[in-house]
């Protein structure tokens, strides 16, 4: 019984080293996969000196619009989008009198896009449409092929064409998609986005291009760019990367084109672990916080528009609104406690109907009168 006894024990340690063992083995081996994984790329990070994006506009017309489009002025040429279209149709050889026609379903709109300066013709690129006229709505619209030019009177350099995809404010009530000519009959959406809409046709202006010789920093900032180079120096030897001011890196490398480019390419590769900004980033549409929720706010009392807004009492107390009359559009006094996250505050604003420009006014007020100890970024 004794033997028994003292074999079981002496598996019972030997399972217990085993597993010690295997856990310190996979600390070893995963910890150092996670922080790389948190350690993003320095060409996430930066943007190489002549890589500078060329930015394309056009003037183009959205077709297939329920009734929300353009309405036809009284004037006697009929107004910008309705002369639009009678241009379009005299390229078909069609002739129609400016009287007769109704753009209803038609908006004058802007067509903007941002191009790498190294795509070549045929490749796709995200273009972005927004009403030019007083186009109720763009939903369920499609792009009419656009020209894209760099500049005014400029040649085209790309075309523009597709069915638009609507961000659909946060709001939006479902079903309202029809809008008519009634001001309160919906939420506007005179923007939207056409991803791969537009094509490259012709060859950009190059830039001159003297390669690898400096990086541009995407967030500029001296301590991510001290990083930055320290990494660069010792994987490529002392003195090849210099720090020229919070936003520049200048790059010295030697030997052949080849050789410069494989160097160029290790640099871009290497990992580094950039200064984490203290912030609250705000999407301006939505009106969502998409990060930085986490930091509290302290004692304050700020008003905008119809929401009155108030900060006060130890932390855990309850908070309180009153309920709003969406009729009337009565005022809203809005208390939270001490210490409430800007994500719990975001979330009380919108309980309360509030629009996204009232989420971002409330949010810069509470930073204006320190209330909020981190900057507030809107994008």
């Amino acid at each position: 019984m004794s033997t028994h006894r003292s074999f079981a024990t002496w598996q019972l340690v030997c399972m217990v080293a085993l597993g010690l063992a295997l856990g310190l083995l996979l600390a070893v081996t995963i910890t150092p996969r996670v922080a790389l994984a948190q350690e993003p790329r320095i060409a996430d990070l930066t943007i190489e000196g002549s890589a500078v994006p060329q930015r394309l506009v056009g003037y183009g017309l959205v077709v297939g619009l329920d009734g929300t489009g353009d309405r036809s002025m009284s004037t006697r040429d009929g107004g910008m989008t309705v002369q639009s279209v009678v241009n379009l149709l005299k390229r078909f050889d069609l002739e129609v009198p400016v009287e007769m026609l109704r753009t209803a379903n038609v908006a004058a709109v802007l067509v903007t896009a941002e191009v790498s300066p190294y795509l070549r013709p045929g490749g796709r690129f995200v273009t972005h449409v927004a009403a030019l006229g007083d186009a109720r709505s763009l939903r369920g619209g499609v792009l009419w092929v656009t020209p894209l030019v760099l500049g005014p009177n400029g040649p085209a350099y790309g075309t523009a064409q597709g069915a638009l995809v609507i961000d659909e404010p946060a709001n939006t009530v479902p079903g309202t998609a029809r809008v008519r000519w009634s001001p309160r009959a919906s939420t506007p959406v005179n923007h939207a986005v056409v991803p791969d809409g537009g094509v490259l046709e012709n060859e950009l202006p190059k830039p001159s291009v003297a390669l690898a010789t400096k990086l541009s920093l995407r967030e500029p900032d001296f301590t991510t760019a001290q990083r930055i180079a320290a990494a660069i120096n010792a994987a490529l030897g002392e003195g090849k990367a210099k720090v020229e001011d919070p936003g520049s890196i200048a790059l010295e490398l030697t030997g052949t084109t080849d050789e410069k480019a494989e160097a160029f390419g290790r640099v871009r590769e290497l990992r580094v672990r950039p200064l984490v900004r203290s912030a609250v980033y705000l999407d301006a549409r939505s009106g969502l916080v998409v990060a930085g929720g986490d930091a509290t706010v302290g004692a304050a009392a700020v008003r905008h528009g119809r929401i009155g807004l108030t900060i006060a009492g130890a932390a855990g107390a309850p908070a309180g609104s009153a309920p709003r009359d969406s009729a009337s559009g009565a005022d809203v006094p809005l208390r939270l406690p001490v210490g409430t996250s800007v994500l719990e505050v975001t979330a009380a604003l919108r309980a309360v109907e509030a629009q996204p420009q009232e989420v971002a006014a409330i949010l810069l007020a509470l930073r204006q009168v320190g209330a909020l100890p981190v900057e507030v970024i809107i994008r």
